[in-house]
C-alpha cells in the first residue's frame, strides 16, 4: 500500500512545485490569513496561561475593542466546535438507539431549559478550582457557558433530520450494504446539512445572546470577569456610558458582519449542493469568499493530493461481503447508556442534598412564578411565528431575496439582544409599558430568530418539482401556502418552536431581571427568581428554581411539542 502511494505523492509534489511558481493573489491572502491565525492563537495562549487575577479592569476606550472582539470571537468559535461535536455524537446516538432515545431526548429538553445561570455556579467553581494558578479555569468556564447557549438547537435539528431521512435513500444504503459509518457519511449527514448549517448560525447567535453573562458573571460577592466584548458592554451599561455602549454595538456589528462574510455565507452556498432536488436549479446563491477560494492554485493542488492519496488507499467492495448493520455497535451504546444513567443518578443525589432546605411554600411560589414565565414564553413564540413564518417562506423560496436578505438576517440574528435592552427598556418606559409586559418584547428579541432560521431552511429545501407542480395546477397563493409550503416546512417549524421556546425560557433570566445604570428592574417570574438567587449565591433557591423550570419545560414538551413532532414525522414529512 505504501509503495503504491509513492508515485502519487511524487506527482503531486512536482505539480505543487510547478504551480506555486506563480501564486495567485488569493494564495497571498491565504498566507496572510494563516499568519494572522497563528498570531491570534499566540495571543489567546497568553490569555489562558496568564496568572489568575483577583479583578480585571475593563478599558472602555474604543482602542481596546479590537483585542476584546478577538477574545470573544475565539471563545465563541471554540464553543461552536464543541457544540458541533456534541451534536453529531448525541444526536446520532439518540436517533439510532431506541433504548438511549428514551432518556436522551427528555434529557435534551431539560438541558435546553436550564438557563446559563443554572450552569454557572458549578462550572465556574469547578474550573477555577481545577486551574487555581492560571486564567485557564475562567476561560474554560466562559466557553462552556457559551456552549450551553449553542448546542441544544443544533442537536435537536440533527436528531430530527436523521430520523427523517427519506425512505428511498435508506433503502439504497441497505442495498449497498453500507456500514453505520458509510450511512452516516453518505446519507444522513448530507440530508441534515442544510438544517444543521442554519441552526449553526442560530447557535452562534444564541451564544452571543448571553455573552455579557458568560464573560462578566457575578456569584455572590465574587466578580468573575474576563476581557471581552461582553465584559466591555456590561461595564458600559453599569456605568451608563452611552458612548462606550455605542462603540461596543459598532464593534459587535463589525465582528458579526466579518464572520458572516468569511464563514457563514460560504458555508450556506456550499450546503446548497445537498438539497433534495429533482427539478431545475433556480439561481444558486453565491459567495465571493467561496469563489476566491476556488481560484486558489495551492488549495487545488492540496485537494488533488488528498484525492489521490484517498484513491490509493481505497479498497474495492466485493459483492459477496456479508450484510452489515447501519447503526453504531449496540455494545458501545449500552455501555455509554449505563454510564449516563449512573451519572444522572449521582447528580440527582447531589441535587436532593442541595434541595433539603427548600420549604413547601417556596415550591408553591416557584410554581406560580413558572406559570407567569410560561405565559410570556408562549406569547413571544406566537408573536415570533406571526412574522417569521411568512418572512422565512419569502426568503427561503426566492433566490433573489435570499441573496439580498440572508446576510442581513444573519447579522441581526447574531447580534446579542441584551446589548439593546437599555434602549428597548427606555422606549417601553416612555410608552408606559411595564417590565411584566415588556419582558415579552425582550424575550422576542432573541428567540424569534430560531423560528425564522428554521423556516428559511425548510423553505429552501422544498424540491423544485413540487413548486413547479403547484404552478402547473395554478394554485393560488393561499392554496400553495396550505397545501405545499406549510406542510413542507412544518417539521422545521416545530423544531423552531421547540428551540425558540427553550431560548425564551433561557432569556427570561435577563428579561425579567434587568440591571442598568445602578438600578435593578424586576418582574414576577421564574427567570427573575433564578437571577436573584444567583446574585445572592443562594444555591438551594437557585437549584430549586432551575429544577422548577426544567419540570415545566419537560411537561410542556411532553404534552405539546412531542405530539407536534410526531405529527410532523408521520403526516407532513416529504420522505413519507
Amino acid at each position: 500500500m505504501a509503495r503504491a502511494s509513492l508515485p502519487a505523492v511524487g506527482q503531486a509534489t512536482a505539480l505543487l512545485h510547478r504551480t506555486t511558481r506563480r501564486l495567485a493573489s488569493v494564495d497571498v491572502l491565504l498566507v496572510v490569513a494563516v499568519v494572522a491565525l497563528v498570531f491570534g492563537l499566540l495571543r489567546l495562549d497568553r490569555e489562558w496561561t496568564a496568572p489568575a487575577r483577583a479583578t480585571v479592569e475593563i478599558d472602555l476606550s474604543p482602542w481596546a475593542l479590537p483585542r476584546y472582539a478577538l477574545l470573544s470571537l475565539s471563545r465563541g468559535l471554540i464553543a461552536y466546535v464543541l457544540s458541533l461535536g456534541f451534536t453529531l455524537v448525541y444526536g446520532y446516538w439518540a436517533a439510532k438507539s431506541a433504548l438511549a432515545e428514551r432518556v436522551l431526548v427528555p434529557l435534551l429538553d431539560v438541558l435546553q431549559s436550564i438557563p446559563v445561570l443554572g450552569f454557572m455556579p458549578g462550572i465556574v467553581l469547578a474550573m477555577v478550582a481545577a486551574f487555581p494558578r492560571s486564567n485557564a479555569g475562567l476561560e474554560l468556564a466562559a466557553i462552556v457557558m457559551i456552549f450551553t447557549g449553542q448546542a441544544w438547537n443544533m442537536t435537536f435539528s440533527f436528531y430530527y433530520s436523521v430520523r427523517s431521512v427519506p425512505t428511498d435513500q435508506r433503502e439504497v444504503a441497505t442495498a449497498y450494504r453500507f456500514t453505520w459509518w458509510e450511512r452516516l457519511k453518505w446519507v444522513e449527514l448530507p440530508f441534515s446539512t442544510i438544517g444543521l448549517v442554519w441552526n449553526s448560525m442560530m447557535s452562534m447567535a444564541g451564544g452571543w445572546f448571553f455573552l455579557m453573562v458568560s464573560e462578566a458573571f457575578v456569584l455572590g460577592d465574587k466578580d468573575f470577569r474576563l476581557a471581552g466584548l461582553g465584559s466591555y458592554m456590561s461595564v458600559a451599561v453599569a456605568q451608563g456610558d452611552r458612548a462606550a455602549m455605542a462603540w461596543a454595538v459598532l464593534a459587535m456589528t463589525v465582528m458579526i458582519v466579518l464572520l458572516d462574510q468569511l464563514l457563514w455565507a460560504p458555508v450556506v452556498v456550499w450546503a446548497q449542493k445537498f438539497r433534495v432536488e429533482e427539478g431545475a436549479d433556480e439561481g444558486p446563491s453565491r459567495s465571493w469568499v467561496l469563489e476566491l477560494l476556488r481560484r486558489s492554485r495551492v488549495l487545488r493542488v492540496l485537494a488533488g493530493l488528498a484525492q489521490r492519496l484517498r484513491g490509493d488507499r481505497a479498497r474495492p467492495r466485493t459483492t459477496a461481503s456479508p450484510a452489515r448493520t447501519g447503526s453504531a455497535p449496540d455494545t458501545l451504546s449500552t455501555v455509554l447508556f449505563a454510564v449516563l444513567v449512573v451519572g444522572m443518578g449521582y447528580g440527582g443525589y447531589k441535587l436532593a442534598l442541595t434541595l433539603r432546605g427548600v420549604a413547601p411554600a417556596d415550591w408553591l411560589r416557584l410554581g406560580s412564578a413558572g406559570l407567569a414565565t410560561l405565559g410570556r414564553v408562549m406569547a413571544s413564540t406566537v408573536i415570533g411565528t406571526a412574522w417569521a413564518l411568512p418572512a422565512g417562506l419569502a426568503i427561503g423560496l426566492s433566490p433573489r431575496l435570499s441573496r439580498m436578505l440572508q446576510p442581513v438576517v444573519q447579522v441581526v440574528a447574531s447580534f446579542p439582544a441584551p446589548m439593546l435592552f437599555p434602549v428597548v427598556i427606555g422606549l417601553l418606559a416612555a410608552a408606559g409599558v411595564s417590565l411584566g409586559w415588556g419582558s415579552i418584547v425582550l424575550m422576542l428579541l432573541g428567540t424569534q430568530w430560531y423560528i425564522l432560521f428554521n423556516v428559511i431552511a425548510g423553505a429552501s429545501a422544498i424540491p423544485s418539482d413540487l413548486r413547479e407542480a403547484a404552478r402547473m395546477y395554478r394554485l393560488g397563493a393561499m392554496a400553495r401556502f396550505w397545501r405545499l409550503y406549510l406542510p413542507a416546512v412544518f417539521p422545521y417549524l416545530v423544531t423552531g418552536w421547540v428551540t425558540a421556546a427553550g431560548g425564551a425560557w433561557n432569556a427570561s433570566i435577563v428579561s425579567e431581571f434587568v440591571t442598568m445604570k445602578g438600578q435593578t428592574l424586576v418582574t414576577w417570574g421564574l427567570g427573575a427568581q433564578i437571577s436573584e438567587a444567583a446574585a445572592a449565591a443562594d444555591f438551594p433557591r437557585l437549584a430549586a428554581s432551575v429544577l422548577a423550570m426544567s419540570l415545566l419545560v419537560v411537561i410542556f414538551n411532553r404534552l405539546v411539542w412531542r405530539p407536534l413532532h410526531h405529527l410532523a414525522e408521520t403526516r407532513f414529512s416529504l420522505s413519507k
